[in-house]
This record gives structure tokens, sequence and C-alpha cells, in this order.
């Protein structure tokens, strides 16, 4: 407890306390003591800590969700990084658009919850899942789409996830041909496909070799 100089100087005098304020003192001990127990004998500073620890928890909680926000943003960031790579749009027939480019991030990303689609990972996976989405949403705005356009283009774009998705759950029992075919779903506007098929089979390998947890902090921590 901190005691300002003033009340420090009622307190004491010629280096003792006061009688009236040590009876004073007494009585709001004997007052507290009543108080901070309950009828079930609760003791008090049990009740105190137990309320402290609550908002200490609570803190660290924020500071950990805080944390985890900026892994998912410098996750993200780094997938997007790697989608807007202009090596992936060599030849391209049509000019470099944000479908493109989010066709890339969805690759990305599909790969990466691929290999880490474990059931110990399921809720932050989901997190992520849930913060790539709405950064995507963000995304949407920013390039001038209404409310109304928003809902579904979102839609669409969930919907082409889920499909890629579908397309790689088994993409290491498939053939060079089948993937080559798998990915002209997608990429039907490049004419490169054996190179974006060789640049996704290093990426997915990259991937295999790490954790989540790692892979997370190494994106932290390049």
């Amino acid at each position: 407890m901190y005691i300002k100089t003033s009340l420090l100087n009622v307190l004491l005098i010629n280096g003792g306390p006061i009688i009236f304020i040590i009876s004073f003192l007494f009585d709001w001990f004997i007052f507290s003591f009543d108080c901070f127990f309950s009828r079930l004998w609760t003791p008090w500073w049990w009740i105190t800590l137990f309320s402290e620890q609550f908002v200490i928890n609570k803190r660290i909680i924020n500071k950990f969700n805080i944390f985890m926000k900026k892994q998912y943003f410098e996750l993200y960031n780094n997938l997007i990084k790697l989608a807007t790579n202009k090596d992936l749009y060599k030849d391209f027939k049509r000019q470099d658009t944000f479908s493109d480019r989010l066709t890339f991030f969805l690759l990305h990303f599909a790969f990466f919850l691929k290999n880490f689609q474990k059931p110990e990972n399921s809720n932050i996976l989901q997190e992520i899942y849930d913060f790539f989405f709405r950064q995507l949403e963000l995304s949407i705005r920013e390039v001038g789409y209404g409310d109304q356009s928003i809902n579904k283009k979102m839609k669409d774009y969930i919907n082409i996830f889920h499909s890629i998705v579908s397309e790689l759950h088994y993409w290491e029992k498939l053939t060079k041909s089948e993937k080559i075919e798998k990915f002209s779903i997608f990429l039907d506007g490049s004419p490169n496909i054996e190179y974006l098929l060789d640049y996704f089979e290093d990426f997915n390998q990259n991937l295999s070799k790490k954790t989540l947890n790692s892979y997370l902090k190494s994106v932290i921590n390049p």
C-alpha cells in the first residue's frame, strides 16, 4: 500500500504513532476482519487475490491475443507476398488482375491448411481461416465493391477456396498429369502450368518439413 507524505505525517509523531490513530487503526482492523470474512469463513485475501488474478489473467490473455493477431497478420502478408511474385505470372495471356492474385493466394493458403490440418491444430487453424477471410473482405472493400457485391464475392471466393482444398486433399497420390489437370481448373489463363506445378510442389515440400508452431514463429522471426 502506498501512503502519501501528508498521511504519513498524521500517522507518526515523535517517531511513533499517535494513540488516537492506534485506536482508529485497531477499530478499522476489527471492522475489516468482520467484513472480509463471509458466513462460510472465506478469507478476504483469497477473494481479493482471485479478483486481482482474474484481472491479471485477462491482461495476459489480451496480450496473447494481440501477439497471435500479429502472427496471423504476418502470415497473411507472407502469403500475399508469395502470391504477388512476378514469376508466377510469366507469359500470362491476360494482364495480372485481382482475381489472379487472389487465386494464387488461395492456392498457397490451401497448401498451408493441407499440411497443418491436424486435430491439435484445429482451433488455431480456424482462427487463421477466419482472420484471413476478414482481411480478404477488407481488401475487396478497398477495391471498391459495395456491401451487396461484397457478400456475393465473399461467397464466391469461399466456394472457390473450398473447391481448391478439396482438389488438393489427395495431392501426394496424384500423378503429374492429374495435378496439371487440377491446376488448369483454377489457372486457365496461365500457359506455364508445369512451372507453377513445380513451384507449388516445392512450396508443399517446405511446409511438410515444419510444424505449425515453428512455421508461425519463423514468420515472425524469419
